[in-house]
C-alpha cells in the first residue's frame, strides 16, 4: 500500500475548497466544523487558525487529538487526516506568513478586525488515509522550474545596473511563468512606503505609484517579510479604492493629483506578493496577478520566492559595486538632446518636493528633490553631468543614511520623464554617472 505524505496532497491545502475537523469533548460528545483552510507546516505538521475561542477550540485544549477531512480541488479525493495538537505561536515565520494571508484578504473584504489571528495553532499530523472512492486522474506535475531559476540567475549575473535587473526579473515573470502582469516595489525606509519602478502588462505603468506598508497584499508581504498569496477573491475591487484612501489619509493636506495611479487589475481573481530581502532587510515586493481563480499555487511561490531573493542580492551587490564610482565605463555616447521651442514652468512645492512641468505632475519626495537639485545646477552653472556620490554627499537632498535607492530613484525619474514624453532625459555616461539632457528652456520656481 502506498503512503501518502503531506507533499503529496499540497493542493488539499490551498484553502481552495474548505477542509472539516472533528473534535470530541471530555463527556465524549463529538462536534464537526469546517475550516477556511489548512496551512502546510512542513512535511509532518500542519496549522490552524486561532481567531475565535469556539467549540473546537476548547475540545482540542482539553483532548488534543482531532481528525480533518481533506477534498483534492483537482482529483476530488478525499484524505482523512489525523493530527494531535502541539502548541500556540503567537511569533515567528508561521504565525506571521499566517497573520499576512489573513490581514492580505481582509484588505479586499473590509473584515480586518474579523480576521484578526490571535494564533497559530501547530499539530502534528500522526497519519493520512486516502478515503476510498472514485477520483480523477491527478494532473501530470510540473517541470523546469530548476531550469526557470537557472535562466533567471544568468540573467541577473549579466545585469550591470539596477534597470537590467528588473527587467530581467520581468522577462523572468512574463516569458518562463507566463505571468503578463506583474510590478516591482522597492522600500523607501524613512517614509515606510512601497513605491513602484516597474511594472507589465498594464495600460499604464503606474511607475512613481506607492503603498504603504502593511496595507493589502503587498505591503503585508513587505512588512511581515512573507510571501501573501491570494488564489480566490471576493469584492477584489475594494483594494484600488483602499489603496487611494490610505494615500490620501497618509498624507495630510496633500490633494490626490499628486499621487501616480495605482496599476493594478480592476477586478484581479489571484494576487500573490512576495518580499524581496537581504542580509535580514525588506528592499522591497515582487508582486503578480491574474483575472484568473488558482493562478498561483505553492510551486510558483516557491519559484517567486526564488526570483526575489536573487533580485535582493543583485540590488545589494550592484549598489555596491555602483554607487560611489568615478570610473568611466564603455557606455555608448547617448544621442544629442533634440531642442524643443518654447518654455517649461518646473514648479516645487517645498513641503514635499512635488514637481510640476507645466502644471503636470511629475514626482515628489526624494526623487522630487533629486530632479530639483539636478535642474538648479544647469540653471545656475550649465552642468549636465553629475554622479551618484555627488548626490550623497548631497544632504540637501534627503536620502536615508541606511537604504537610500539612490539608482532606484534615477530609474523612477528618467521614466516618468519618458512617460510624459517631457524634452529633459536623464541617461547613464558611466558607472556611477549620468547626463541630464535638458531640450527646452526651463524657468525654475519654488512655493511652501
Amino acid at each position: 500500500m502506498t503512503t501518502v505524505t503531506l507533499d503529496d496532497i499540497r493542493p488539499c491545502l490551498e484553502g481552495i475548497i474548505p477542509a472539516m475537523i472533528a473534535t470530541c469533548a471530555p463527556d465524549g460528545t463529538p462536534n464537526v466544523a469546517y475550516l477556511s483552510q489548512v496551512y502546510y507546516a512542513d512535511p509532518r505538521h500542519v496549522a490552524l487558525s486561532f481567531q475565535f475561542f469556539n467549540k473546537t477550540r476548547q475540545n482540542i485544549l482539553a483532548q488534543p487529538h482531532a481528525t480533518l477531512l481533506l477534498l483534492h480541488p483537482q482529483t476530488f479525493a478525499f484524505y482523512r487526516l489525523q493530527i494531535r495538537y502541539l502548541e500556540t505561536r503567537t511569533e515567528g515565520a508561521l504565525f506571521e506568513s499566517m497573520r499576512a494571508q489573513l490581514a492580505g484578504i481582509a484588505s479586499h473584504s473590509g473584515m480586518a478586525d474579523v480576521f484578526e489571528l490571535k494564533g497559530s495553532d501547530l499539530y502534528e499530523v500522526l497519519a493520512i488515509e486516502a478515503v476510498p472512492g472514485e477520483a480523477l486522474p491527478a494532473p501530470a506535475p510540473r517541470t523546469g522550474l530548476p531550469g526557470l531559476m537557472r535562466r533567471c540567475s544568468e540573467r541577473l549575473a549579466r545585469s550591470t545596473t539596477l534597470d537590467e535587473a528588473l527587467e530581467a526579473v520581468m522577462a523572468t515573470v512574463r516569458q518562463e511563468l507566463g505571468i503578463p502582469h506583474a510590478m516591482i516595489l522597492l522600500l523607501d525606509p524613512a517614509l515606510q512606503r512601497l513605491y513602484t519602478v516597474a511594472s507589465q502588462g498594464y495600460p499604464q505603468s503606474g511607475v512613481g505609484s506607492e503603498i504603504e506598508l502593511g496595507h493589502g497584499v503587498i505591503g503585508m508581504a513587505a512588512r511581515a517579510r512573507t510571501p501573501v498569496r491570494i488564489t480566490h477573491m471576493t469584492g477584489a475591487s475594494l483594494y484600488n479604492h483602499a489603496v487611494r484612501r490610505a494615500l490620501e489619509n497618509g498624507q495630510p493636506g496633500i490633494a490626490l493629483e499628486t499621487d501616480i495611479p495605482y496599476p493594478g487589475l480592476a477586478q484581479p481573481q489571484s494576487q500573490m506578493a512576495t518580499p524581496i530581502l537581504s542580509a535580514g532587510q525588506v528592499l522591497g515586493v515582487l508582486f503578480v496577478e491574474s483575472t484568473e481563480e488558482l493562478r498561483f499555487d505553492f510551486e510558483d511561490e516557491n519559484a517567486l520566492v526564488a526570483i526575489a531573493g536573487h533580485l535582493g542580492a543583485a540590488i545589494d551587490l550592484l549598489r555596491l559595486d555602483a554607487g560611489d564610482s568615478t570610473e568611466s565605463a564603455a557606455v555608448p555616447e547617448p544621442p544629442p538632446c533634440p531642442v524643443a521651442p518654447g518654455l517649461v514652468q518646473v514648479r516645487r512645492y517645498r513641503s514635499n518636493n512635488s514637481i510640476f512641468l507645466n502644471d503636470s505632475y511629475l514626482i515628489k519626495g526624494v526623487a522630487g528633490a533629486i530632479f530639483w537639485k539636478l535642474l538648479s545646477d544647469y540653471q545656475q552653472r550649465g552642468r549636465t553631468d553629475f554622479s551618484n556620490r555627488e548626490l550623497r554627499l548631497d544632504a540637501s537632498i534627503g536620502l536615508p543614511e541606511v537604504v537610500d535607492n539612490l539608482e532606484a530613484r534615477l530609474i523612477l525619474l528618467a521614466r516618468r520623464l519618458a512617460e510624459q514624453a517631457q524634452p529633459i532625459r536623464i541617461e547613464k555616461t558611466g558607472r556611477g554617472q549620468f547626463r541630464v539632457c535638458i531640450g527646452t528652456r526651463l524657468e525654475l520656481g519654488e512655493a511652501d
